[in-house]
């Protein structure tokens, strides 16, 4: 079956230009004009990706965002035509996934698109479920694909579920911002480092993890991040 993606942008010329371009790559392609039809078309098609425009009418779409990740755990790849560093963050930490900034070709576009879509949803089956991780409060299902803070289920985004497995699979590893990319956004991907960052970021939070004096995911200046070894 084909990968079913939701082109929310209120530029009809643009909007069309990518519906004709997405579906002739082969995808199932839908459209919407506002953040409340975006929303609508989610609950009912569940789409894989959705490509989301930042400035829309009605709705704008990061609150389009903080409200699609209330039910929905499709990969979101934000538009703006901003450059300002800071709409990129907000971006990501209401739960988009990349960002992508206006004007952009159709392959760099089609490039991210793919590389999102390579990355699993689910740890899938296998023949022998690896044993849950347990660092004091926190446990790691990968088998169930759940992550438990003292017994209560967070809600992670596909990349910050990926980041923390990452992390948490080799305690005590540093690992570069650069092998982080790598392995969690693929080894294609060419867009800012800086995604590490802020998904590291809205992670703590979650984690109710002290930046300042971090227990799970300690930083390691001028390389990048550790799991703390918690047992």
């Amino acid at each position: 079956m084909p990968r079913t993606l939701l082109i929310v942008e209120d530029e009809d010329r643009l909007r069309n230009l990518l519906h004709c371009y997405l579906e002739r790559e082969g995808f199932r392609v839908l459209q919407a004009k506002d953040g409340v039809e975006a929303l609508r078309l989610a609950r009912h098609e569940q789409p894989d990706l959705i490509i989301l425009d930042l400035m829309l009418p009605e709705l704008d779409g990061l609150e389009t965002c903080r409200q699609l990740r209330t039910f929905s755990d499709a990969y979101v790849l934000m538009l703006t035509a901003k450059t300002e560093e800071i709409d990129r963050v907000i971006g990501l930490e209401v739960g988009a996934d990349d960002y992508l900034t206006k004007p952009f070709s159709p392959r760099e576009l089609m490039a991210r698109v793919r590389a999102m879509l390579r990355r699993p949803r689910s740890t899938g089956e296998a023949p022998s479920p690896p044993p849950p991780l347990r660092f004091g409060p926190l446990t790691i299902d990968m088998a169930r694909h759940e992550v438990l803070l003292a017994d209560v289920p967070l809600r992670l985004t596909n990349l910050e579920y990926a980041l923390l497995t990452v992390l948490a699979s080799a305690p005590g590893r540093v690992f570069t911002r650069a092998q982080l990319l790598e392995r969690v956004w693929g080894h294609d991907y060419f867009g800012d480092d800086h995604v590490v960052d802020v998904h590291i970021a809205n992670l703590r939070k979650k984690l109710r993890d002290d930046p300042a004096q971090p227990t799970f995911i300690i930083t390691v200046r001028g390389v990048g991040y550790r799991f703390g070894d918690a047992r």
